[in-house]
């Protein structure tokens, strides 16, 4: 047999949200370069026109698809405009999530419900949906959320947004074990250190980026390639018994601590 079909994605159909920019925008490009045909989405259908560029040079099909995923009746929405669009749904990432930095003596209500309903509760509808159409297809599928560091570890002035990925991590276990005998897998990937719009305020201190390195075995920060492997694999046949999994890819930090 040739294992490396194993990760191929010819054929299959997947939707990537908060795919406009950084992770998600790597992500799914990463899923055209194996086959997929990937709806991505945002916010604003026009902040997606270099994604869509870099699917179509890989040679596969892309649509486009605003989603707020703070609201739980646009996830529905655009998830079934993504599925239809492109004639199903195998893969969904959940991938769309936002951060504010704020001590946790400051945060205001406005700020927790914004970071949890875009993270965890955008996450968790996005998912249902996708879920549904897999069902209704009776072929199962693979979902992908993205945690992160903050998922295991505390994080200081980062409190909705590590309770968001904390809340991520559990959902992907109890959905994992709840929809394994629909054929539907449920895994995550923890991004480590990675320097992209969202974080760009930490590294902006050049003392935070030198303590930090000193705590990362392989002595640097991430490059969004580093993600491609592994969410071609969580999403890839090459991961058929894997489910309810968190995948660090994160220089060894957590291994270290």
């Amino acid at each position: 047999m040739n294992w490396l079909s194993l990760f191929e994605l010819t054929g299959r159909k997947a939707l990537v949200t908060g795919a406009s920019r950084g992770i998600g925008r790597l992500i799914a490009e990463a899923l055209a370069s194996a086959g997929a045909d990937v709806a991505i989405a945002a916010r604003s259908r026009a902040s997606l026109a270099q994604t869509a560029a870099g699917i179509e040079a890989a040679g596969r099909r892309a649509v486009a698809v605003e989603i707020d995923v703070s609201d739980a009746a646009r996830c529905r929405a655009g998830v079934a405009e993504a599925a239809a669009a492109l004639g199903g749904l195998d893969i969904l990432v959940n991938n769309a999530g936002i951060e504010q930095v704020c001590p946790s003596l400051d945060v205001e209500e406005e700020l927790w419900d914004r970071i949890l309903d875009t993270n965890l509760k955008g996450a968790f509808f996005c998912a249902q949906a996708a879920a549904r159409a897999m069902k209704a297809a009776n072929h199962g599928g693979a979902i992908v959320n993205l945690c992160s560091l903050t998922s295991e570890v505390g994080v200081p002035t980062a409190v909705p947004y590590g309770a968001s990925k904390s809340g991520l991590l559990g959902m992907t276990r109890a959905l994992a074990a709840e929809w394994a005998p629909l054929g539907i897998r449920v895994n995550a990937i923890a991004p480590g250190y990675f320097r992209t719009d969202m974080t760009d305020v930490f590294y902006a201190d050049e003392d935070w980026q030198k303590a930090m390195l000193g705590k990362i075995p392989q002595a640097r920060f991430g490059e969004l390639g580093d993600l491609a492997g592994a969410a071609i694999f969580l999403a890839s046949p090459a991961s058929a018994y894997v489910t309810g999994q968190c995948l660090p890819v994160d220089g060894g930090y957590l291994a270290s601590i």
